[in-house]
């Protein structure tokens, strides 16, 4: 698939079918996070990948699987109505996207610094440079066919995930990525429309 295609047409996947990936793809995909730029050259990132499906079940176990609609018609703070559509996909779903998954893909970041209490810009460069290996990542996966959603962990899920996987406290996980072939059925939330002459900038703004 080239490139600008892949691009296109990546779209968030919450709904999988019961397909397996190969171990062998699974590696080719992950192995193409550490094409991505690195802030310090190091690529000190470690992805921990799991398809066995009790283990997924346990390491997600912290995604709150209670969330409905109703959930997001209760965030008073959403209200553009394409955006609380794609809320009203994605929110009921948190947990089994993960689970339904083929695969869930962990990436951990070595924590250089407080990342939530930044003193500057630069102490966030580890985090930007972790985000660029996860989308090399999701782009290597639509390339092969496959769709990827993605999970922000909140509250105790990093520390249920930290205690299943065995991985060190000097570590965090920026996101929990579901993998699989979409089903036939897989909701594609609709995108806001971008004017490009508006959003792109030639030599002023």
């Amino acid at each position: 698939m080239d490139l600008y295609e892949a691009v296109e047409q990546r779209r968030s996947i919450r709904d999988f079918t019961d397909e397996a990936i190969p171990e062998e793809t699974l590696k080719r995909i992950v192995a193409t996070a550490y094409n991505a730029p690195a802030n310090d050259h190091f690529r000190d990132w470690h992805y921990i990948v799991i398809t066995d499906k009790d283990l997924m079940k346990a390491a997600v176990n912290g995604v709150p699987q209670d969330l409905t609609e109703k959930t997001v018609d209760d965030m008073t703070f959403i209200s553009d109505p394409v955006q609380k559509e794609s809320y009203r996909v994605a929110v009921p779903k948190q947990y089994r996207m993960l689970t339904g998954a083929a695969a869930v893909i962990i990436p951990l970041m070595k924590k250089k610094a407080d990342i939530l209490n930044p003193g500057n810009l630069s102490d966030l460069n580890c985090y930007a440079s972790i985000w660029c290996s996860i989308e090399n990542v999701w782009l290597a996966a639509t390339s092969e066919g496959y769709g990827c959603n993605v999970r922000i962990p909140w509250g105790d899920e990093e520390k249920i995930a930290r205690k299943v996987l065995d991985f060190p406290e000097g570590y965090m996980i920026p996101c929990f990525i579901g993998i699989g072939r979409p089903s036939k059925d897989a909701v594609k939330t609709k995108q806001l429309e971008v004017d490009l002459d508006e959003m792109i900038h030639w030599q002023k703004f």
